[in-house]
């Protein structure tokens, strides 16, 4: 991000007090910072501490005893601008083009890419009417940096925590670092789980929620790739101008969508958690409790990754993903050989922070030519730029 001019708006929620470390990071990466605040973030963390760390005066009105900060010039200035923490309160005037403190009139004003990093108790962020506003602003183009999962000011545990510094910065510079790298490939993902019937009302299925491949497919579509995305049973709504979202329920479908057209794919990365078997048999009415136990025969489902594997042709890409609780390395190593996979994503329901459903996680890579490389935890987010990366670097 050297030379790279941001903005940082800041505005009243106790998130507030990551601002200056925040500042302090853009500005080690050689970033130009000019801050703005709320005059209710002024309540959490004083415009003094952030004006000395970014070297520039602080605005937090439109108009001061000073004279008028211009917004359209602040507007025109930024290479970037990002709202963080990004407040209920905040997210709904953004969203409806309300103006009537210096953060909204500059958004209002800007030319420039804008990211957003919510931070709210867990109830606010949940609520209908603040996930109408997320959706509103990323429609129009811009960008939600994804809120973290943990312990809240109120004492409640839940989503609603602003990403922690590392992770905006490291989102940032990922996304300056883009060159439309990817413009010229074509990428298959599969992400989520399967749900395979016992009968009209059960299911045999898993934990995953689908963060990770939606991540990856996200970072792949910014720079450039036209990716086509196998989405299992999930409860995220991905939309990108570069991606194909195609919905399936079973390890059947989610097998033919895969194969569908793979010999036109550069490259596949197969992040879904696959049922590995499937009642043989599926009830058409609702099973009922009559004895003291019950037998469900199973069988295999398809291997899409063995398959894609077996008919991948000179110059695609193949990549894993091993979830392990034991014996991790080995068993990744297996995988990655017999699948015929470039590399594998190994990480373990072990590592605390990482598995099914978090926003954060713990990987190491193992490369066929036997390349191993671990990396820390991290927001999902900022895992999907190290694995792109790690693609590119192939």
């Amino acid at each position: 991000m050297e030379g790279k001019k941001i903005i940082v708006g800041i505005s009243g929620s106790i998130a507030a007090y990551k601002a200056a470390s925040l500042v302090r990071l853009l500005i080690k990466s050689g970033a130009e910072v000019q801050v703005l605040m709320t005059p209710a973030a002024t309540d959490f963390i004083t415009p003094l501490t952030l004006s000395t760390l970014s070297k520039r005066p602080v605005f937090s009105k439109v108009s001061s005893e000073e004279g008028w900060n211009n917004h359209v010039e602040l507007g025109l200035w930024a290479d970037a601008m990002l709202i963080a923490p990004t407040t209920a309160t905040t997210l709904s005037k953004l969203a409806n083009g309300l103006c009537d403190n210096v953060i909204t009139a500059v958004y209002l004003s800007a030319r420039c890419p804008i990211f957003f990093a919510p931070a709210m108790d867990v109830d606010m962020w949940h609520h209908p009417a603040t996930q109408r506003n997320v959706q509103q602003l990323q429609s129009y183009g811009n960008q939600l940096i994804p809120v973290g999962h943990g312990e809240l000011a109120s004492g409640l545990v839940g989503a609603g925590r602003m990403a922690e510094p590392e992770d905006i910065v490291a989102h940032l510079d990922a996304f300056f670092a883009q060159t439309a790298d990817f413009a010229a490939k074509k990428v298959l993902i599969t992400a989520g789980p399967t749900y395979e019937p016992l009968d009209p009302v059960r299911f045999i299925g898993n934990r995953s929620s689908g963060k990770m491949g939606v991540a990856i497919a996200k970072v792949l579509a910014d720079r450039g790739a036209k990716v086509r995305l196998v989405l299992g049973p999930s409860k995220l709504q991905p939309t990108h101008p570069n991606m194909e979202v195609v919905r399936v329920q079973t390890a059947q479908q989610m097998y033919e969508a895969s194969i569908h057209d793979w010999e036109q794919r550069d490259i596949g990365i197969l992040a879904a958690a696959v049922a590995d078997y499937r009642p043989k048999e599926v009830a058409d009415k609702k099973i009922k409790k009559k004895t003291s136990s019950l037998s469900i025969e199973l069988e295999k489902t398809p291997d899409i990754a063995a398959n894609l594997g077996k008919i991948k042709r000179d110059g695609q890409l193949l990549i894993g993903f091993a979830l392990e609780t034991n014996n991790e390395l080995d068993n990744a190593k297996g995988k990655l050989e017999r699948k015929n996979f470039d590399f594998i994503v190994l990480n373990s329901l072990r590592d605390k922070g990482a598995g099914f459903s978090y926003d954060t996680n713990k990987i190491t890579i193992l490369h066929k030519n036997g390349t191993i490389k671990q990396f820390d935890l991290k927001s999902k987010a900022a895992v999907a730029v190290d694995i792109v990366n790690e693609i590119k670097a192939i």
